[in-house]
């Protein structure tokens, strides 16, 4: 039997979640949450129920959650809502597409998705709250921190370090063994071959 599941944000990357939560058929999506799209609308057939706001009275149904807000310039919002969520005792999905690979041997966390043909390989960690996006690929033995967003067809090669509230870009290579700080923004296409202190806006 499919869990029913919340989905926090209407927006693009809503509805790309929830292509990926249709394919995976593991949940099913009971309804989503926006502030700014009218209750009763609907995004692909799923009914807006309310705000944020209304988080408190779901909590009692053994729902699942999922943050599907998308993530560029900033974790914060995403951050937020899953703190909310956590603080209150809510129960997070792991969303992994079957047209992704993922090693048995790696670790996904909670409130995690991984989308459409998207690779994580051995020993990788990838912690709570991460979009790892269409095509993304998660080498070996790589480390990404909570709130993280790695973006379409980006290469994060073996032994990679990446901190907590950052964003990499759409086609990003970054370099086996270098360390990525904590809430850094790599913007789209860039190679990185050097290790990114924290706060870092790293442009082409």
């Amino acid at each position: 039997m499919k869990k029913d599941l919340i989905l926090i944000g209407g927006g693009g990357h809503c509805r790309s979640c929830i292509d990926v939560i249709e394919q995976e058929g593991k949940y099913r999506v009971a309804g989503i949450l926006d502030k700014s799209i009218p209750r009763g609308n609907k995004i692909l057939g799923y009914p807006v129920i309310g705000n944020d706001s209304q988080l408190n009275f779901l909590f009692n149904d053994a729902k699942h959650f999922l943050v599907t807000l998308g993530q560029i310039k900033t974790s914060c919002l995403r951050d937020e809502l899953f703190n909310k969520v956590d603080a209150a005792g809510g129960i997070f999905a792991r969303v992994i597409s079957p047209l992704a690979y993922v090693s048995v041997h790696s670790r996904i966390g909670v409130g995690t998705i991984i989308m459409h043909r998207a690779m994580v390989n051995a020993e990788a960690d990838i912690s709570d709250n991460c979009i790892i996006n269409t095509g993304a690929i998660v080498e070996h033995d790589v480390k990404i921190g909570k709130h993280s967003h790695i973006s379409t067809g980006s290469v994060v090669n073996g032994g990679v370090r990446i901190g907590d509230h950052t964003f990499v870009g759409s086609r990003v290579v970054i370099r086996e063994g270098v360390k990525v700080g904590a809430h850094v923004v790599v913007a789209s296409g860039v190679s990185v071959y050097k290790d990114i202190p924290d706060n870092t806006l790293m442009k082409g």
